[in-house]
């Protein structure tokens, strides 16, 4: 039964295999900021749907953490993203050779194994207009299967922001 459960921690940590990096202004004082709001202008890179989604996901991280949407928040959090073809770098190799009497020769080729995959980076700042600017980001690079279900995606995008918020405020 240990063994299960094990297994499956494994598998949802690396269901969404994302990589988060964090970088943040050392002098902030991060118990002044309790209430947060979007850009209106923002240009997340996103499908509008996927927006919705990403957005509602970072709500509930936000609001599990204490935080409240607001029409003059402490600070806006901008969101941009991108997605890009990963090319897969494993190959085979196959080769013929022959020779004899001084003289020799040979053919070799790589086939490439696999497909290439899809990465999508999404970049969250959060930005305090009226002070000292940007104080906090986090940049993901997770894999991306543009076929996935809303389901699917909501899920990602759960786990994704949960993680994305872990580290903030930074210690």
């Amino acid at each position: 039964m240990k063994k299960i459960a094990v297994l499956l921690l494994f598998v949802l940590l690396m269901s969404c295999g994302a990589t988060v990096n964090y970088d943040y202004e050392k002098s902030t004082d991060f118990t002044q900021y309790k209430t947060y709001n979007y850009f209106s202008d923002m240009q997340s890179g996103l499908s509008e749907l996927d927006e919705k989604r990403f957005i509602a996901a970072l709500n509930e991280a936000l609001k599990d953490k204490g935080f409240a949407l607001a029409e003059t928040p402490d600070f806006f959090i901008d969101i941009q993203s991108e997605v890009y073809d990963t090319n897969n770098q494993s190959n085979v190799g196959v080769g013929l050779g022959g020779g004899g009497r001084n003289v020799g020769g040979g053919l070799s080729i790589g086939i490439p194994v696999g497909q290439s995959s899809m990465t999508r980076l999404i970049l969250v700042e959060f930005i305090d207009k009226d002070r000292i600017g940007l104080f906090w980001q986090a940049n993901s690079s997770s894999s991306y299967r543009q076929n996935a279900s809303p389901e699917k995606r909501e899920a990602d995008f759960r786990t994704l922001a949960s993680k994305i918020l872990s580290k903030y405020p930074p210690k």
